[in-house]
């Protein structure tokens, strides 16, 4: 699976490019790294999918006398997930490997072994003897991904690192193909595939500047709460393989939502509603307030154990966003508009 974290991109970006451009009429890359490809209908509305290709990641900021890498952030991380894990190191002349450290747990007293190290308390080792050895093979600044990729579960139920959002990205690339095909086109198609999402939505503020669309669908991952430990009343009830969460509330233009509804009933797709009373964590955010105003729509893939190294979801809901952009986008006549 390509390694993309926030700001780094450049082998999810060579993946997008290497699927869609063939079957677009334009396609380029814009100055914070995301994908622009287009359907360019010269009549009609204009349609933005927006989907990020961005993934957590970490950041090399110090490396110690004795060779071991500190590191920072890349988006939001569970601290509590971060030890003990084997990670690729994006560097100038290619992927170095190495592993997560922290004491061990029989060095620790029984007071520390209750707390969750900190960011400094931990490092990545590559085996390097020293200091000089190990800035031979890395850079201040390189960044670092897990290593967990795709895998089936059980039946259609798959998990890997970034599914947020590379399954996002996948849909809205996979939807603009199969509209490529189709005859009942009349608007044009722009698939964004957005950079840094996890450190702002930065990608979507300038992507959504220069698409300049007259109705967005912005997708992203969303929590599925069908696990053991989840408050139904606090988050809502969202089940894997119950279809596409659609979100309402102030992020979302009504007559965008209607549409959805429209198409999923038509298609005979089932979805989850989700309430959401304040601008979301997602694209869906930025794309709404760019320029002039967009009329946004926002998809969420029900999704476990967000923002770890093994997140699950279930395929055929990823298939079924797949589908409701697309019958959304069929939808969207010369004189649609959304008020």
């Amino acid at each position: 699976m390509a390694r993309s974290p926030s700001g780094y991109e450049t082998e999810a970006r060579d993946v997008v490019r290497k699927n869609v451009q063939g079957v677009t009429d334009d396609f380029f890359v814009d100055a914070l790294g995301s994908c622009h490809a287009t359907l360019d209908h010269k009549s009609g509305p204009s349609l933005m999918l927006a989907g990020h290709i961005d993934e957590l990641g970490l950041i090399i900021k110090h490396v110690s006398e004795k060779g071991f890498l500190y590191f920072d952030a890349i988006g939001g991380h569970d601290l509590s997930m971060i030890s003990g894990r084997r990670v690729d190191i994006i560097t100038k002349e290619g992927i170095i490997r190495g592993v997560t450290g922290k004491r061990a747990i029989h060095l620790m007293t029984p007071e520390e072994r209750k707390k969750v190290p900190q960011m400094h308390q931990m490092w990545i080792d590559i085996g390097a003897k020293d200091k000089d050895e190990a800035l031979s093979r890395v850079m201040i600044g390189d960044a670092a991904v897990y290593d967990h990729g795709f895998e089936i579960l059980h039946g259609s139920l798959a998990t890997s690192r970034a599914f947020d959002d590379k399954s996002g990205a996948y849909a809205v690339n996979e939807a603009l193909i199969r509209l490529a095909k189709t005859k009942k086109l009349n608007c044009k198609v722009i698939a964004v595939s957005t950079s840094q999402e996890e450190i702002g939505t930065r990608g979507a503020i300038t992507s959504s500047y220069l698409a300049d669309p007259d109705v967005a669908l912005a997708v992203d991952v969303s929590h599925a709460t069908d696990h053991p430990d989840a408050d139904h009343r606090k988050y809502g009830a969202f089940t894997l393989g119950g279809g596409p969460i659609l979100t309402r509330g102030p992020n979302v233009h009504p007559a965008v939502f209607d549409r959805l509804m429209e198409c999923a009933r038509k298609e005979k797709i089932e979805v989850q509603i989700e309430a959401d009373p304040r601008p979301t964590g997602t694209d869906a955010r930025s794309i709404q307030i760019a320029r002039k105003g967009v009329p946004t729509g926002l998809i969420g893939i029900p999704l476990r154990y967000m923002h770890t190294p093994s997140e699950v979801i279930d395929l055929g809901d990823l298939e079924n966003v797949v589908k409701l952009m697309v019958s959304f986008g069929e939808s969207l006549q010369v004189n649609s508009v959304f008020h």
